[in-house]
């Protein structure tokens, strides 16, 4: 009688069992890990924000701070001017990072940009991101649900913790 060699049917099939079981409890894991780190970029935007519009505000004092992200950003830096200061990058620039959009808005008083609001939302809730991100021009970073979308951004809002 010869002896043969290699697996049954029955062991591949409890190796392949064994595999879709990890990898049940892996993937959503997986999918939260991604979440928060879409999250986290999404914060350091908005106070990358921050600081390119307090930097924008230093810079020109006539104009006040930024309507729109496209004025923070740039390509032509030789020298810097307020429709294209390089304060930020051009990926953030575009409106789309790491799962969320951003958008800018500014208030005008007299023809001077005396506030702004910066936002963040996700691009596709409960898969790129769960929570909604803002701040104006007291530089704190706000978070909440999607009632935090757009203009609702607020000294209401409750800070991030």
């Amino acid at each position: 009688m010869r002896k043969q060699k290699g697996f049954s049917l029955i062991e591949l099939l409890i190796v392949v069992a064994i595999i879709l079981i990890i990898a049940a409890i892996a993937i959503p894991n997986l999918l939260r890990a991604r979440i928060a780190a879409n999250e986290s970029s999404a914060v350091a935007s908005i106070r990358t924000l921050n600081t390119a519009q307090i930097s924008y505000n230093s810079a020109y004092p006539t104009v006040g701070f930024s309507v729109n992200l496209a004025n923070l950003a740039g390509t032509t830096c030789n020298p810097p001017a307020s429709n294209s200061a390089c304060l930020i990058d051009t990926n953030l620039a575009a409106g789309t990072k790491s799962g969320y959009t951003f958008a800018m808005g500014s208030t005008a008083n007299a023809g001077l940009n005396v506030g702004y609001q910066a936002s963040a939302d996700p691009l596709s809730p409960n898969s790129t991101g769960v929570r909604y991100f803002c701040s104006f021009e007291d530089a704190v970073v706000r978070s909440g649900a999607a009632t935090l979308a757009g203009s609702a951004c607020t000294n209401a809002a409750s800070p991030l913790q």
